[in-house]
């Protein structure tokens, strides 16, 4: 069983295209690392870039996605 979809957004308010396009690599980066071990099986997953997302430090954009999917019970202890 794996992980149900993940999906990626930022709207215009983040930048131009390439701000968006950014914000959206380094959250599929995150998703990358953090959901496969630690998101709950079978459930879906929208991870909105925003403009703090561009310049914010990797592991703090980590502690903020273990802390959201803490909130939503979509954690798994790994």
């Amino acid at each position: 069983m794996g992980i149900g979809g993940i999906g990626f957004t930022a709207s215009k308010k983040v930048g131009n295209a390439v701000a968006r396009n950014r914000a959206k690599r380094r959250l599929r980066a995150l998703a990358a690392d953090v959901m496969p071990a630690r998101a709950a099986p079978n459930h879906d997953y929208v991870l909105i870039g925003r403009t703090a997302t561009l310049q914010r430090p990797y592991a703090k954009l980590r502690h903020d996605l273990l802390k959201a999917l803490g909130k939503t019970g979509g954690l798994t202890r790994s």
